[in-house]
């Protein structure tokens, strides 16, 4: 008696310090989660912890906080860990808890068939024994805690009773969390909506009568040829241009050429006055794009082939001149709302607050059905276009390339070619015309530099291409991004769209000129050095 009164006193203090830690502490759900799993692992004393939250769009488990060891300063972020581990709701020992609701004890994990040895292979691990519990709230599953590893023996009852108890307490903190994340990032949202409204506008109807009143040509020479400089249109005639390239496209699709140009001059619009990543550049993608789509014998669909060109048209609206990268470390709003692909979620949002302004829904004649398609499809591409997702991709897709399995009426084929074609067209500066190409590249470098400025005031010491005492390095930074991505890029794609070659050419021509240029300086440097 005596012995159980003072394992439920232990418990009941355990449990209150668990209280006033977690709830005095809601400052994320990340943050929740190391408490609740650093909590867990002293309850029940096991070396490490696990906590799956329920992803019921997907029907899958994931976590983003991971135990690496017994210290608890070894729970960690996805961030500094490989990657937010993912699988299937009916998979596994914790797949099993979320599906069934039944607390699991396991003694030997390997001699279970229901344990998903995925876990261990991607953390490099070895699971024996665990401890496996549903969270509730309000009735329904939110995740799954599991305990791993018994230090002395294996989980017993008393565990487990313990540990059901503490389960409470938990559901109660990733509630409280959740709701906090939605406040905060709803703050969050509001302060971006707010900045953004106090600088852009919607077109007037002036600006939208007068580009009407343009005469459209009825045919534009050398427009479909990869050589073609769409910098050297004037301004406004661009969106001129880009009613053409959707009349010329889209012949089978139905547009409402009012609501058309209205959505060009307002896209026109949310570009910020950047020295690159400003109207001219988006111009320039579209028409890399329609070229694309109109000189290969490519199969996408109609409402692939229009969520291509609409994505070039709006891929990076309101660009601000800086990378992701500066965005986060700058704690930026857009950063909190969006912790990937910053930027590229951000443009995304833009193109469907145009698309929502009255008279800009150029896609009001398709169906429910098809108007879903096309904006999930630009939403893809349009995150395709972060560097960062572009090497995952085309490796995946030179696999495929290279083994000949490449087939156009696979969905999935199709769609990892075109958020390659997405890279390809955005990188067009860099298989132009030499002079062309030269001059691009000091206006990019200067939006660089301009960060570079920014950072510096911050106390951050920029990295070399976006420092301007570091000028003189261009021409071998342009060497390294040509080899690095642009050749692999266009390389690739010429292998499945043979047509695609002048990027190729255009590309290597541009980089035999900017080696020549890199041995220039690197020569005059050896000559200073011995004089």
């Amino acid at each position: 008696m005596y012995h159980t009164m003072t394992k439920q006193r232990k418990l009941n203090d355990f449990l209150l310090a668990v209280t006033r830690s977690v709830f005095q502490d809601i400052v994320s759900m990340d943050t929740v989660i190391m408490k609740i799993m650093n909590f867990a692992k002293k309850l029940v004393q096991a070396d490490r912890a696990s906590l799956f939250l329920v992803d019921l769009k997907m029907n899958q488990l994931f976590a983003r906080i991971f135990d690496t060891g017994q210290d608890s300063n070894d729970i960690h972020t996805a961030p500094s860990s490989p990657k937010e581990i993912r699988f299937p709701m009916d998979k596994g020992i914790a797949g099993h808890v979320a599906s069934t609701g039944e607390t699991t004890n396991i003694l030997d994990a390997y001699k279970d068939d229901r344990f998903n040895r995925d876990v261990d292979r991607q953390t490099g691990y070895t699971t024996k024994t665990i401890l496996c519990m549903p969270i509730y709230i309000r009735g329904c599953i939110i995740g799954v805690v599991q305990m791993v590893n018994k230090l002395n023996g294996v989980f017993t009852k008393s565990d487990e009773e313990a540990f059901e108890t503490f389960a409470v307490y938990c559901g109660l903190a990733l509630h409280h969390a959740k709701l906090y994340d939605k406040i905060r990032r709803s703050e969050q949202k509001n302060k971006v909506a707010l900045e953004v409204l106090s600088y852009h506008a919607r077109c007037s109807e002036e600006e939208v009568t007068e580009c009407i009143n343009m005469q459209t040509p009825e045919k534009i020479p050398g427009l479909t040829t990869f050589e073609f400089s769409p910098w050297s249109v004037e301004d406004t005639r661009k969106p001129v241009y880009v009613l053409y390239m959707f009349k010329d496209l889209f012949k089978t699709i139905r547009f409402d050429l009012e609501y058309l140009m209205r959505f060009t001059l307002t896209v026109r619009k949310n570009y910020r006055n950047v020295p690159y990543h400003n109207w001219i550049h988006a111009f320039s993608v579209a028409h890399s794009m329609y070229t694309l789509i109109k000189s290969t014998n490519n199969t996408f669909t109609p409402l692939e082939s229009l969520s291509l060109f609409v994505a070039c048209l709006c891929h990076d609206l309101d660009h601000r001149g800086k990378t992701n990268s500066f965005m986060v470390k700058s704690d930026t709003p857009l950063a909190a709302i969006y912790s990937t692909s910053t930027m590229e979620h951000h443009h995304f949002n833009q193109t469907v607050t145009i698309l929502q302004h009255e008279g800009h829904n150029i896609f009001n004649h398709l169906t429910s059905q098809e108007y879903k398609e096309v904006l999930g499809n630009i939403k893809k591409f349009i995150l395709a276009t972060d560097l960062a997702l572009f090497f995952g991709n085309k490796a995946r897709l030179k696999e495929l390339a290279d083994k000949k399995e490449f087939v156009w009426n696979k969905e999935e084929h199709r769609s990892m070619l075109a958020a390659h074609c997405m890279t390809a067209a955005d990188l067009c500066s860099m298989y132009k015309p030499w002079q062309l190409t030269e001059k691009l590249a000091k206006i990019i470098m200067e939006e660089f530099w301009l960060q570079g400025d920014e950072e510096k005031e911050q106390g951050i010491e920029p990295i070399a291409m976006m420092d301007r005492d570091k000028a003189d390095q261009l021409p071998q930074s342009q060497v390294g991004f040509i080899v690095g991505i642009c050749l692999p890029c266009y390389e690739l794609l010429a292998n499945i769209l043979p047509e695609t070659h002048p990027m190729v050419m255009g590309a290597s021509s541009n980089l035999k000129k900017w080696k020549e240029l890199a041995e220039k300086q690197g020569a005059e440097k050896e000559t200073q050095s011995e004089a």
